[in-house]
């Protein structure tokens, strides 16, 4: 989603290329008929995988947080219907020896392989980058920064608000629970001292929930810090609860809750924290009570705390209170340097979301498409949405059709309505895949922004 000005990142990025891939290629060689390996430089592996007869299109995909490991599609079954309609498909696992938030080394690894393809496979006659969960917020950078070495992007539930903002609003969530429900892990919430503390201190934090649920008081002071969240209000195998229907999108979030989001973000925290050198959030000087003004949540908030007679007030007031984390400057520094992709566009950026997403809350992308808005670049950025409940929970034929749409738009110059939540449906449905959901749809702003 972004475009480069030639920035110094895309620079550096181009520098660092010319000198570290002499000689990628060479370590490179091809395991069976169409698939290729090798290592680049830095210990990054990266992959690739051509189909019988290629249409010359490459798509260049960035995986998610998780260990490095290359790949180069979305999913097994995405993998093969894009190389059924003659797709290329590359990916780097980024660098292996850090941490796996491993923004520091991504999008100079996703370069590396792309070059590396070219030297060892062949030249496309175009490039789209692909991008899912953490690898969206790769694929934004690479599209601001990839102007001459991609022509286009899909981006898949993206992070593309980035990571200090990731962070935030993750720990004002984190810290309404442990104030109410578990004072004693107050202080120990930033700072981690390995995964397995973070994963300790989530297990806590998860147990005090399950018994605050089980009281009117709980269950409200829940929806205060679900809300901070941006925690989606539908839940795996249930349907969507009503507007109004207050109890009912609480009981959906606590289900979130309580299977295990706190277990993922909470030691996640602590990658991130490795990768920048220290914490990078805070909420010294937060408002609790301007923020949640903020929150499209906010009436569902009020309306279980005046059904179990507590004072919003006074809970607000105590948040904002004892609110006295401070982050780390530099490693602050580093995290918007690596870690943001906020945000001039360089090609045209779809982005794809699925509306209730646990972890990479839809409400993102709008913190995203202001970013992209304010750098004038709006004519290049389409966001579409997806009725459905789960982080990167897509159908094939979705994938498929965001990424015809993106060809659309570069075979065109022009959007058009390829975008358009009617057209994707009807490009999904010609597929006769999977299926589809696109649904006409504006997230809420983001809360927990600074």
């Amino acid at each position: 989603m972004s475009r480069p000005r030639l920035s110094t990142l895309a620079a550096a990025c181009a520098t660092a290329l010319a000198t570290a891939l002499i000689g990628p290629a060479a370590g490179a060689h091809a395991t069976t008929a169409g698939h290729y390996t090798g290592t680049l430089t830095d210990g990054a592996t990266w992959i690739a995988d051509t189909p019988e007869q290629w249409n010359g299109t490459l798509l260049l995909f960035s995986h998610g947080y998780g260990p490095t490991t290359a790949a180069d599609a979305p999913s097994p079954a995405a993998s093969q219907a894009l190389l059924n309609a003659g797709y290329a498909l590359v990916g780097s696992s980024y660098d292996p020896n850090g941490s796996m938030w491993a923004l520091d080394s991504a999008e100079r690894d996703q370069f590396a392989a792309l070059t590396a393809f070219r030297r060892q496979v062949g030249t496309p006659t175009r490039v789209i980058s692909v991008g899912q969960s953490m690898g969206g917020l790769v694929n934004a950078q690479i599209a601001r920064d990839g102007a001459g070495r991609v022509d286009g992007a899909l981006g898949l539930c993206g992070l593309v608000a980035g990571g200090v903002d990731l962070g935030n609003y993750q720990l004002d969530a984190e810290y309404t629970l442990a104030t109410f429900f578990d004072p004693a892990d107050a202080d120990t919430l930033v700072n981690l001292d390995n995964q397995a503390d973070g994963a300790a201190l989530a297990a806590r934090l998860t147990t005090a929930v399950q018994t605050a649920q089980l009281t009117p008081a709980g269950r409200a002071r829940i929806a205060l810090a679900a809300a901070y969240l941006n925690l989606a209000d539908w839940a795996p195998g249930q349907l969507p609860p009503a507007r109004g229907d207050f109890a009912a999108q609480e009981q959906q979030q606590y289900a979130w809750l309580a299977q295990g989001l706190l277990g993922f973000i909470i030691p996640a925290r602590w990658s991130v924290e490795q990768s920048a050198g220290g914490n990078t959030s805070w909420n010294k000087g937060v408002d609790y009570a301007g923020l949640l003004h903020k929150s499209a949540h906010v009436k569902q908030v009020e309306a279980l705390y005046r059904d179990a007679g507590l004072n919003l007030r006074t809970d607000l007031n105590l948040l904002t209170r004892g609110a006295d984390i401070t982050a780390d400057p530099a490693a602050v520094a580093r995290l918007e340097r690596t870690s943001t992709a906020g945000q001039a566009l360089a090609v045209p950026l779809l982005d794809l979301h699925t509306t209730a997403d646990q972890l990479v809350p839809v409400e993102q992308e709008s913190a995203f498409a202001g970013r992209v808005r304010a750098a004038g670049d709006s004519r290049l950025l389409r966001q579409a949405y997806v009725a459905r409940q789960s982080h990167c929970n897509f159908t094939t034929a979705e994938v498929v059709a965001g990424l015809h749409a993106v060809e659309h738009r570069l075979d065109t110059r022009h959007w058009g309505d390829s975008a358009t939540a009617a057209q994707l449906q009807r490009s999904a449905d010609e597929l006769g895949l999977d299926g589809a959901a696109f649904t006409d749809y504006r997230p809420s702003r983001l809360t927990g922004t600074r």
